[in-house]
């Protein structure tokens, strides 16, 4: 007697319509994709002069900003992408009032994470003499988030940027990073490489505040919570989102409000200790 083979489970609605958005978000953003190819051009603007006085972060260069003005919002696209993902983020920020947006793009021929750190590094110092600001903000899609974090976490950069938004990182690594036999640099983004484990070194003192947007339905981040920040020496809140899955993170609405909201926060870091937490976006 020959059994009938059981039928494989249903999709949900939720993941159904989540689908079929990232189709829809990956439509719009192969036509905009062109228009991202190239890096953007900005106008350098002599900084103030900072006077006289030692600068009270030994190790960089006197960039004073006037306390009036806003910090840059640094922005960083995932793998094999450009800086056109960003374009209603970007409308949304400088609809409420950001006059400082930046986007940077890397090569997807880098081999290594480190290396993209480093221009990170690099672009930041640019846009703080630029603007004459002392720090950035970054929010970060995908691979964009964890180049940021390398940076702020192992390149000293928490001493340039205050806030680091994240949008369905790899922060534990991720189990279905596409081509992982063949590009080094997704490699890295595998749980258990060199490099994932490197961030999970000690940084004490870290100065930045991370706020990490993670997706019930990214299909790209395995097991999903690795998109959470935990480390217990970092600033850290996790944000779950619902209902939309890992291209959708950075032009969704709701998103945008939610990083809007966390780059507006006024919350100190001086003197506090670290602390974790969760919220979520529906």
């Amino acid at each position: 007697m020959k059994l009938p083979l059981p039928l494989p489970p249903r999709p949900s609605t939720g993941l159904l319509a989540a689908t079929v958005l990232e189709l829809v978000v990956l439509t719009g953003h192969l036509a905009a994709y062109p228009f991202g190819i190239t890096q953007e051009r900005h106008a350098r603007r002599p900084a103030p002069d900072p006077g006289p006085g030692p600068d009270p972060r030994p190790g960089l260069r006197p960039l004073p900003g006037s306390p009036d003005a806003e910090r840059p919002v640094v922005l960083l696209h995932g793998f094999i992408d450009n800086r056109s993902v960003f374009v209603l983020l970007r409308r949304a920020l400088a609809r409420h009032g950001r006059r400082h947006l930046a986007s940077l793009n890397y090569s997807p021929l880098t081999r290594d994470l480190r290396t993209a750190a480093e221009l990170l590094g690099r672009h930041v110092e640019e846009v703080c003499a630029r603007t004459g600001q002392r720090e950035v903000d970054i929010v970060g899609h995908s691979l964009g988030g964890l180049i940021a974090r390398y940076y702020v976490q192992r390149l000293g950069g928490d001493h340039r940027v205050r806030t680091l938004v994240t949008l369905g990182t790899p922060h534990g690594g991720t189990a279905v990073a596409p081509g992982a036999g063949i590009h080094p640099i997704v490699r890295q983004m595998r749980g258990g490489s060199p490099l994932i484990e490197e961030l999970r070194r000690p940084a004490p003192g870290c100065r930045t505040r991370f706020v990490s947007f993670w997706g019930e339905l990214d299909q790209v981040m395995v097991p999903a919570e690795t998109a959470c920040v935990d480390h217990p020496d970092l600033d850290a809140v996790n944000v779950r989102v619902t209902g939309i899955g890992h291209l959708a993170l950075p032009v969704h609405p709701a998103v945008a409000t939610a990083v809007r909201e966390a780059l507006e926060s006024q919350e100190t870091r001086e003197g506090t200790a670290p602390s974790t937490g969760t919220s979520s976006v529906a």
